[in-house]
């Protein structure tokens, strides 16, 4: 059995959005979120460059990252570490581009990271810490969630450029 449980691809693999905190040669923090972050297998984590210079980079330099997937409305979620192996142009590069194309994602993908997970933790709100259940915090994020869609008369755009693949 590897790192990864049921229960973390189950919500991984839900969620999909993935925030990767890399190191920047300066030593700098680097964070930017991945929408084709998914288990690859029980010891591994996978996302695609899409759009991803500045990861790319970083990684290419250093390959240590962590990795945070957090479903929004019950404020639970994972907190991962790992070491990254880009993946371009290769047998394994084209199993990984089919395996996407099959979840779905038609984006032009210029690589694919992998990543053996070294640690992984839970990361759950401090909204249950007075006691309230899963259930109480999900309908109170929920309605949130809701009224903010509303009152934007249902536009999501924030017309930024910045892109989250």
């Amino acid at each position: 059995m590897g790192i990864i449980t049921e229960d973390i691809r189950a919500m991984v693999n839900g969620q999909r959005l993935g925030f990767i905190a890399t190191v920047c040669p300066d030593g700098t923090p680097n964070l930017s979120p991945k929408g084709t972050t998914l288990v690859w297998d029980a010891d591994h984590l996978v996302f695609a460059d899409i759009c991803s210079p500045t990861t790319m980079e970083n990684l290419a330099h250093n390959p240590a990252l962590e990795i945070n997937v957090v479903d929004p409305i019950r404020r639970k979620g994972y907190r991962f570490k790992g070491q990254a192996r880009i993946v371009t142009h290769s047998a394994e590069f084209d199993a990984l581009l089919a395996w996407y194309r099959q979840q779905g994602v038609s984006s032009k993908i210029r690589a694919v990271v992998i990543v053996e997970v070294t640690r992984a933790a839970p990361l759950i709100s401090p909204a249950y810490d007075s006691g309230a259940s899963e259930d109480e915090v999900s309908r109170r994020w929920d309605t949130y969630y809701r009224s903010l869609r509303e009152s934007r008369g249902g536009n999501h755009s924030s017309g930024g450029s910045n892109s989250v693949s």
